[in-house]
């Protein structure tokens, strides 16, 4: 009897002990977790932002089958929400404000948790993006600081939850990157036009650099000289020579009527219209060799014959300045039929 007395005292002394400890816990707790992504900060807080994309590395999704995801209507931005049901465990992320390209600001409900604050932070370093989140929670109950405790504390039970989904959203957003698709559209008729052009001469390998350099100044020139240009940049192609690793074009920016130019080294050309095979390429520009190899393909195979004084030529419908990420760039080939 004095035995068990003497047990019930010593629980009693442990229960007030832990109740005293529980109750010396912080009532509220911050989780930062951190990643870097080879990827620009536009291009990772666009989908960061897409609550559409979520499914794709939310931690949540994990072997559960079961699992309904619900998105706002108005999937990015302020107001926009993601709710989820699974037996227990329902919730919601709302984003309540955004700082575009830097911070994502969300508030998140969960079952059985107290409410909950969710900040991302998106730093460009170089051309990879050092990705936050922080998790944060105030006024926390005794129960819920008790439960942590026995469980080894908040930072074990939701830290590495979150671990994870950045882990998995660097995958996504690499892969997103790399996505890409060609089409060949079939025959067309090139309305042709007018163009200021430079001419350029280099190995393959340097193709991409110069060409990007050669457009720079053509744009440069054409906004110092207020010209009003008719679509968007193109390269026209003279010589792709792979057995002597070099290449003939024109980098080119189409004008609304003929410009007589005050340079020796930008010029105005003229395209007359011509019957053209078009081929549509919506991913990266290293993508293309394979675009025009489908499109010399499709000629071969339905007996067509190319020009041999062509043109051929690529137009850039997108801009990589204002479009960030790689997956988005649209690039249209023409090769010009007999």
């Amino acid at each position: 009897m004095k035995a068990l007395k003497y047990l019930l005292f010593l629980l009693l002394i442990a229960v007030i002990g832990f109740s005293i400890y529980v109750a010396l816990q912080p009532n509220s707790y911050k989780i930062t977790v951190k990643k870097t992504i080879d990827a620009p900060a536009p291009v990772v807080y666009d989908l960061v932002n897409d609550f559409n994309n979520w499914d794709s590395w939310l931690s949540l999704t994990n072997g559960n089958p079961e699992l309904v995801l619900n998105v706002s209507d108005h999937s990015s931005g302020p107001d926009s929400y993601l709710s989820w049901d699974l037996k227990n465990h329902s919730g919601s992320i709302k984003t309540t404000g955004v700082n575009p390209n830097k911070m994502i600001d969300q508030e998140i409900s969960y079952k059985n948790f107290p409410s909950l604050g969710g900040i991302w932070g998106f730093n460009q370093n170089d051309n990879a993006t050092d990705v936050s989140f922080t998790l944060a929670s105030e006024n926390l109950s005794f129960s819920f600081k008790a439960k942590s405790i026995l469980k080894g504390g908040i930072e074990k039970q939701i830290e590495p939850e979150l671990v994870e989904g950045l882990n998995k959203l660097d995958s996504f957003v690499v892969a997103r990157m790399h996505q890409y698709s060609i089409k060949v559209d079939g025959i067309t008729n090139h309305s042709g036009g007018y163009y200021l052009y430079t001419t350029t001469s280099c190995k393959l390998n340097a193709f991409t650099e110069k060409m990007e350099a050669s457009l720079s100044s053509l744009k440069q020139y054409v906004t110092e000289n207020n010209i009003t240009t008719g679509g968007a940049p193109f390269t026209l192609f003279y010589n792709w020579d792979r057995d002597n690793n070099a290449v003939v074009f024109s980098s080119c920016i189409p004008t609304t009527e003929k410009v007589i130019t005050t340079s020796s080294e930008i010029l105005t050309g003229q395209l007359e219209p011509f019957k053209a095979l078009k081929t549509t390429l919506q991913g990266n520009y290293s993508n293309l060799n394979e675009a025009w190899q489908k499109a010399n393909d499709y000629i071969s195979q339905y007996g067509l014959k190319a020009r041999e004084d062509g043109p051929m030529l690529e137009l850039y419908v997108t801009d990589p300045q204002t479009t960030p990420n790689p997956a988005d760039w649209v690039t249209e080939i023409f090769i010009a039929l007999e």
